[in-house]
């Protein structure tokens, strides 16, 4: 495999991206002042905190909506730290057996954060088992077989469960209702995204200049988990092709080595685009065929690439399916009456 298409399918799929979690730990915030942008997330939260703390009570249940790497299990982690109580963090898939949930939360103390991912996830025996967990405090356990099993009460310390999903719609409701405290990511801006780099650049000791950190922003899906990350790559062509500098000619360099545009749409997104407007005549085209041309799943094209497409105004969500825009064809390249067979105009 050469080195370009190395460094092409490294950055632009998702479950790579994942495997870089542990790197940017070092990167997230410990507290709010220090939390870059959902500023109104910001202002409630510390309001709820302080009163909580004020009170020595365990903060309300808090649940956290909103797509992938905008901060939710960070937030989860500053709202620990604010309280000064204990962390503990799982996800729903992890949660196999109501035995896995009793574990937990058995062993927490009192007003401790429990914080759990994916949360639309969790198994029915799970989920009814945490609804008396979050209300009474108290977990229902079943001792015994057959006509002699009986069911015991095991009191437990009052926590704060702390819920993220990137789909709330699939979060049932008697759940949703659990949680005293509702909160929307949504993306992050440019200047939001710049702060962030440069906040980032100084923890990593790398020499940055502001205007290449406006354009990575540019590029950064309004997202702030893909904004360090390409600050990295940058950081890799900044030390190994320049004097280590980020200047904005060192990202247009490795934007194009990495086959991103402008827009910060990687080949996938191109491609998903392409394949509505040149293959199913701009749409409309189900989800599962979409994903079928591009040969990915349905749920990595609705988690991570529409969001961002939408967002752009290039992919519209019909009920007939989806279809491209007048502002694809133009960002593409592709004029708009045609039949979407003219080859790419860059």
């Amino acid at each position: 495999m050469g080195t370009d298409n190395y460094m092409e399918s490294s950055f632009i799929r998702p479950d790579i991206f994942l495997q870089e979690d542990e790197k940017e730990t070092g990167l997230r915030p410990r507290f709010l002042d220090e939390f870059q942008g959902q500023r109104l997330i910001k202002e409630n939260l510390w309001v709820f905190i302080e009163a909580a703390r004020s009170r020595r009570e365990s903060l309300d249940h808090l649940f956290l909506i909103g797509p992938p790497g905008l901060g939710k299990t960070t937030l989860a982690q500053i709202t620990a730290n604010e309280l000064g109580v204990d962390f503990k963090v799982t996800s729903a898939p992890a949660l196999d057996k109501p035995k896995d949930l009793a574990g937990i939360l058995t062993t927490v103390t009192e007003r401790t954060v429990f914080f759990i991912d994916e949360i639309h996830r969790l198994k029915p025996a799970i989920e009814e088992m945490l609804y008396i967990a979050m209300e009474d405090y108290e977990l229902d356990w079943i001792i015994g077989q057959g006509p002699g099993a009986r069911t015991v009460r095991i009191p437990i310390p009052p926590f704060t469960l702390v819920g993220a999903t990137t789909k709330a719609g699939m979060v049932s409701s008697p759940l949703i209702s659990r949680f005293g405290i509702v909160q929307r990511f949504g993306f992050y801006d440019r200047d939001e995204l710049s702060s962030i780099i440069r906040r980032s650049a100084g923890i990593l000791a790398v020499r940055l200049e502001d205007e290449a950190a406006a354009f990575m922003a540019d590029c950064s899906r309004g997202t702030p988990r893909v904004a360090n990350r390409l600050l990295r790559r940058m950081r890799d062509f900044a030390q190994v092709l320049s004097d280590g500098v980020i200047t904005c000619d060192v990202v247009t360099k490795g934007l194009d080595k990495l086959q991103i545009d402008t827009l910060g749409l990687e080949r996938y997104d191109r491609e998903i685009l392409l394949s509505i407007i040149q293959n199913f005549g701009g749409g409309p085209v189900g989800a599962e065929t979409l994903a079928i041309s591009i040969g990915e799943s349905i749920d990595t094209l609705e988690d991570y690439y529409e969001p961002y497409l939408i967002q752009c105004g290039l992919l519209q969500r019909t009920p007939r399916g989806r279809m491209a825009t007048e502002k694809a064809y133009r960002h593409l390249g592709i004029d708009g009456k045609s039949n979407g067979n003219e080859r790419l105009l860059f």
